[in-house]
């Protein structure tokens, strides 16, 4: 959502012009979507891989929940997904060839922490939907997978380790089996990997986890 950052990102990659463009957009939008997605096609022709990657957490009691804070989550965390994959599959089954990307979360699995319903939901509700988009679309030789992420070391989790007291890190770190969180880019091999279709993964969900989860 943020142009700035998104152009100091592309920056950053070092890409020539041709081959990076940066929208910035609110996925509870859906017209935005269906617009970013047409405006990525005029300047790259086709659509190969999508991946849903934006996603919001909250964390309070579940009586502390409003219906807000739930709507919020459903909004960006399962109708950001279903507008964009909507609006990428007909081009996707025109070509008769995709990749969709779903970013859910061991949350979704069952494996959610305490104060943490809303966001577990949505992520179930993720997952959910990746399978029956996949049984839709698998004829026309689109795969539609989800990553079911556990412990990442972004920003975020990295700021709130530093805030955190030593045994709760050290309770963290002992639930996971590796004994450390994951990388950003262990989680973007995963995605580079389903993105590449060479492959016969259907509807699946691949948990990189460090054995939190089994």
């Amino acid at each position: 959502r943020n142009q700035l950052a998104l152009d100091n990102l592309a920056s950053e990659l070092g890409l020539p012009a041709s081959q990076v463009m940066t929208l910035a957009l609110d996925v509870t939008h859906r017209e935005a979507c269906f617009e970013a997605v047409e405006a990525a096609k005029r300047k790259f022709g086709h659509i190969d891989t999508l991946v849903n990657n934006a996603g919001v957490y909250r964390s309070k009691p579940f009586l502390d929940y409003t219906a807000h804070d739930f709507q919020d989550m459903l909004d960006v965390n399962f109708f950001g997904v279903l507008h964009f994959t909507q609006a990428c599959l007909p081009s996707m089954q025109q070509q008769q060839r995709g990749s969709i990307i779903n970013i859910a979360s061991i949350a979704g699995l069952g494996a959610g922490s305490t104060h943490s319903p809303g966001y577990s939901a949505t992520k179930a509700g993720v997952i959910s939907l990746t399978k029956t988009t996949a049984l839709d679309v698998a004829g026309a030789n689109i795969y539609v997978n989800a990553i079911a992420c556990g412990g990442v070391l972004t920003p975020p989790f990295e700021s709130y380790l530093a805030s955190a007291s030593e045994a709760q890190t050290n309770s963290l770190y002992q639930q996971v089996p590796s004994g450390r969180l994951g990388r950003p880019e262990e989680y973007a091999n995963v995605a580079v990997f389903l993105a590449a279709q060479d492959h016969y993964l259907v509807g699946q969900v691949i948990s990189p986890n460090g054995g939190f989860v089994i």
